[in-house]
């Protein structure tokens, strides 16, 4: 009751819930295609390799979260390429890439003349901190990932469900599926405020994967995660207020339950609904 009593007065955690808000969007819409293309690995080489971005970002003088969005255009880009051409060093290609990334970034931050940033805020984010002008980012880049799944939803399924028979109708499946995952590098730039590079991929698949065991359409699959992220962002938020915690891991704490949870219930439901078909 503290923590609802707070928000009507305090701002920043207005501004916390909003950010939850938009963060949910975009990780029900893109989470989905992440799980169930089975791309998790893909999405944290991503990650992870943003840090290089945000690093350089710092020492020129610049933005760290448009170094972020940039690096991470350009990691999806070249992981979605390894992926396409050279599958078999894709795991050690991909691995070395989310090393770099993260090994550029914090020695471009400690390079950084005269100025100490704190490395813990963006490796495991601090939804507190979010100002309104980044609601306003968040918001505009949200607003892209929805135009983009609205106007390619179907054929972002055909390339997801079965990207041979695609192939065959004449879709452009190579081209699909790069621009799929600049959408997953928008998402992942969009949530480091939230959770941190650490634990995005977390949030990310985790809502959807849970919204997998009670639904049967991609559809349905990213409304629910939606939903499910919005709950863990809110909840976690809350249950982080009165102890003073990390508010973003408690906010992957509370999916990770839930997820366990889940998991278990589904894996119980299975063996009834056998029994009950036969």
């Amino acid at each position: 009751m503290e923590f609802f009593s707070a928000v009507t007065e305090q701002t920043f955690l207005q501004n916390a819930l909003l950010a939850g808000v938009l963060t949910s969007i975009a990780c029900g819409l893109i989470g989905s295609y992440v799980v169930v293309m089975r791309i998790s690995y893909l999405a944290g080489g991503i990650a992870h390799s943003v840090m290089g971005g945000m690093g350089v970002a710092y020492y020129l003088g610049g933005s760290p979260f448009i170094g972020a969005l940039i690096a991470a255009v350009i990691s999806a880009l070249i992981i979605g390429m390894v992926k396409l051409y050279w599958q078999e060093r894709e795991d050690t290609l991909i691995g070395a890439l989310w090393a770099a990334g993260m090994a550029i970034g914090i020695i471009f931050i400690s390079q950084t003349p005269g100025y100490q940033v704190d490395l813990m805020s963006y490796l495991f984010g601090n939804i507190l901190l979010v100002a309104q002008n980044d609601l306003w980012l968040m918001a505009g880049m949200d607003a892209v990932i929805v135009v983009a799944i609205a106007l390619l939803y179907r054929p972002f399924q055909a390339v997801a469900f079965d990207p041979q028979f695609a192939k065959l109708r004449g879709l452009p499946v190579n081209v699909l599926y790069l621009l799929l995952l600049c959408i997953v590098a928008l998402t992942v730039v969009l949530m480091i405020q939230v959770v941190g590079l650490i634990l995005v991929i977390a949030l990310l698949t985790l809502p959807a994967a849970i919204a997998g065991h009670y639904t049967r359409t991609l559809a349905s699959m990213m409304g629910l995660a939606s939903l499910l992220g919005l709950l863990f962002t809110s909840g976690g938020l809350a249950i982080s207020y009165q102890p003073d915690l990390p508010a973003g891991a408690c906010i992957i704490l509370l999916a990770a339950a839930t997820f366990t949870v889940s998991a278990i219930v589904a894996a119980r439901k299975k063996p009834l609904d056998s029994k009950t078909q036969a």
